[in-house]
């Protein structure tokens, strides 16, 4: 039997590029391409499409995120010091999911909608096969969501500030998973990108 890893959602980002003044949260809102469906739960959607079970990681003041994304099947859990940077959540999430002892991790961001379900599933399937890390490319360009195998669940718990793991990513072997998936570089960071 194949063993799938564990998605892990990340939404507890603030979105101060989208909204300076904090007032309109990017994951609320409503993304036409997805039948209205808000931005975190169109990208969770994809995720559950592939993985049976995903961790999303909130702030404590999320303004009604956690519930969308319990409702639409993720296991949610709040991050005390998410404002403290990308790390913080991912270590958090992290620890949250080791009671399902995973092989792997499958990282998604909240306010990335647009990834392809094929793109996740060829991820969890380089992470089914023992790929240490596994990335997403089109034309040469690296893209999220990112993979991680078990083997560096020590260093991942290590991270700290807002580079979530991009030095692992620096310093360790990728294996490059080729798509055509423009998704893979397209996140909501202000208004027009809805």
């Amino acid at each position: 039997m194949r063993v799938l890893p564990v998605g892990i959602l990340m939404a507890a980002g603030r979105g101060r590029r989208f909204d300076p003044l904090g007032q309109r949260n990017k994951l609320l809102q409503p993304l036409a391409q997805a039948g209205g469906d808000p931005v975190a739960v169109a990208s969770a959607r994809k995720l559950l499409a592939v993985l049976p079970t995903v961790i999303a990681v909130v702030p404590p003041d999320d303004g009604g995120v956690g519930a969308l994304l319990a409702a639409a099947g993720c296991e949610v859990t709040v991050c005390p010091d998410a404002d403290s940077g990308m790390a913080a959540s991912l270590v958090h999430a992290l620890r949250h999911s080791l009671p399902y002892d995973p092989a792997a991790w499958l990282v998604a961001l909240g306010d990335m909608p647009y990834v392809d379900p094929s793109t996740l599933q060829a991820l969890a399937d380089a992470l089914a096969a023992g790929a240490p890390i596994a990335a997403p490319v089109m034309g040469g360009r690296r893209g999220n969501p990112v993979g991680f195998g078990r083997v560096h669940l020590e260093a991942l718990l290590a991270l700290s500030g807002d580079q979530g793991a991009r030095q692992l990513l620096q310093t360790c072997p990728v294996s490059e998973v080729e798509v055509t998936d423009p998704g893979i570089f397209r996140d909501i960071d202000i208004l027009t990108d809805l």
